[in-house]
């Protein structure tokens, strides 16, 4: 599909949005949603929170401490969010776009790799673990549900945000797995939140478009 003929796509700048909240409205909108609905990206923030998946073990919340845990209806392990991490929620007719789950995690990934070349960082998924690594350490993570054949959740991007929560956690079930950020990486060059954002979401639209 070249981006002449592929569904529109709306993107929403949300700023910082309480977890809860944010899950409800996507399932809202999921469930509303007709075949004339156009996709939409949700880029935003939110308050610190642990969100477990699916498949999520109590043993891996080590110490959660203050943060609220929220038990979720995606794929995988747990995770952190918090500010200074990007989260784009990708609500995509699959059919519609004729992509399969494999084919849109392939999108969510190479947008993120292609989204850090832009800075100057190297980094590669992972086939054994879903998410994007930097000399192994995780610096992207994502987990999604499909529903009448529609995603929901997404992506979060590390940028420029406090890692120690992380080790609160294993972070996607790994224990010792390492995680850093793009302010980990680059120091006083870290680009700043807003352009981080329209790097990401520049990305997945030319990689969603392509497909």
């Amino acid at each position: 599909m070249n981006a002449a003929t592929a569904p529109e796509l709306v993107v929403r700048r949300l700023g910082e949005c309480d977890y809860q909240q944010t899950l409800d409205k996507m399932r809202n909108f999921t469930d509303a949603r007709t075949s004339e609905t156009p996709d939409e990206l949700w880029l935003l923030q939110h308050p610190p929170v642990f969100t477990q998946g699916l498949a999520g073990r109590e043993e891996h919340l080590l110490a959660p401490g203050d943060i609220p845990v929220v038990q979720v209806d995606r794929g995988g392990q747990v995770t952190y969010h918090g500010p200074g991490q990007w989260v784009v929620y990708l609500l995509v007719d699959l059919r519609r776009r004729h992509l399969g789950v494999r084919a849109l995690v392939d999108v969510i990934e190479q947008s993120i790799v292609t989204t850090l070349e832009t800075f100057g960082i190297e980094a590669a998924p992972d086939p054994k673990a879903p998410g994007v690594y930097v000399n192994s350490r995780k610096i992207a993570s994502l987990g999604l549900r499909v529903r009448r054949g529609s995603s929901y959740h997404g992506l979060s991007l590390n940028a420029d945000m406090d890692l120690e929560p992380f080790t609160r956690i294993n972070p996607c079930g790994y224990a010792g797995l390492e995680v850093t950020s793009l302010r980990a990486l680059l120091g006083d060059d870290c680009p700043d939140m807003p352009r981080v954002g329209d790097e990401l979401v520049k990305s997945l639209e030319v990689c969603l478009s392509a497909r």
